[in-house]
């Protein structure tokens, strides 16, 4: 059998580890998962003078640097656009790598499988091989709750990472930006959640309670820390085909949530570029704040 045929033949049910050393076998090279934050899930254990996988081994992540070396190679970028396989070059690295995408059960991408020419010289046929590999570990953790919860809680941590300014260098963090964005239509709207008139110590009630209403939405608490009567909000990221929120529905539904539970909402205007969240998020909770200083018996406000 070739090498496809081999990865093809492997069964499911036995665990990563066992499909990462079954491949190792078959491709003869080091193969590692690190989710979309770079954190080390499982390896071959595999010695090699490649510096990019021996600081993943030793250090779990790779630091500022190595991801900069990322951006500055276009490996990111790369990466980002890449539906389910790309391979990796560079003049500054000894060795070629084959990265696959690893999704969950809601097809977000949670980790990379990678596998570093190293040992044996990549081959014509490894591509395909290599892609199915990556599908066979989709395969495995898709019904990992772990994964299912990542998927969200990810979302959530780029959300407050672009309120906070720390993924401000397209550069450098589109990888994870675009994983953010896959899955959101044309037009983003920021939505920002106000439940200091209700129960600011449920914070996290209701943030579960509008997710379950709204799955094709993204949400974080912000500021992030522990609720505190009109300091902390829920962020909805919210998507259409349309430019004018009107024109959405998004809301439209008999058990409105925000009417039955005594929640306000502000949303902005509509825009493209996920790194303007925070500049949409401030417009949203200007129109909030203002909308409930009128109390005109209104729940949803808008820009």
């Amino acid at each position: 059998m070739n090498k496809q045929e081999q990865i093809k033949a492997l069964e499911n049910g036995k665990g990563v580890q066992y499909l990462l050393d079954a491949g190792h076998a078959i491709f003869r090279n080091p193969i590692v998962v690190f989710d979309t934050n770079y954190g080390l899930k499982a390896y071959t254990d595999v010695a090699t003078d490649d510096p990019i996988w021996n600081e993943l081994i030793s250090t779990g992540t790779f630091c500022m640097k190595t991801q900069e070396f990322f951006a500055e190679e276009c490996f990111t970028e790369e990466v980002a656009n890449a539906d389910k396989l790309v391979v990796l070059k560079s003049d500054k690295l000894t060795y070629d790598r084959i990265l696959g995408n690893i999704f969950n059960k809601e097809k977000i991408k949670v980790a990379n499988a990678v596998m570093v020419g190293c040992n044996v010289p990549l081959e014509a046929g490894d591509t395909a091989a290599f892609e199915e590999f990556a599908d066979k570990i989709t395969a495995e953790i898709r019904d990992d709750e772990y994964y299912t919860v990542y998927g969200k809680t990810y979302h959530e941590s780029v959300i407050i990472r672009l309120l906070d300014g720390v993924i401000k260098e397209p550069v450098i963090f589109t990888d994870y930006v675009q994983i953010f964005y896959e899955g959101f239509e044309d037009y983003l709207y920021a939505a920002v959640v106000d439940i200091a008139q209700n129960a600011p110590d449920k914070l996290e009630y209701y943030k579960n309670l509008l997710e379950n209403k709204y799955p094709s939405f993204k949400f974080a608490m912000y500021p992030a820390g522990a609720p505190a009567a009109g300091s902390n909000y829920i962020v909805m990221v919210m998507s259409s085909k349309h430019k004018n929120f009107h024109e959405t529905n998004f809301f439209d539904m008999n058990d409105n949530p925000f009417e039955q539970n005594n929640l306000f909402v502000g949303i902005s205007d509509s825009f493209e570029n996920p790194y303007e969240l925070r500049e949409y998020y401030d417009k949203a909770v200007a129109v909030l704040k203002n909308g409930v200083e009128k109390n005109d018996g209104q729940r949803i406000f808008t820009c």
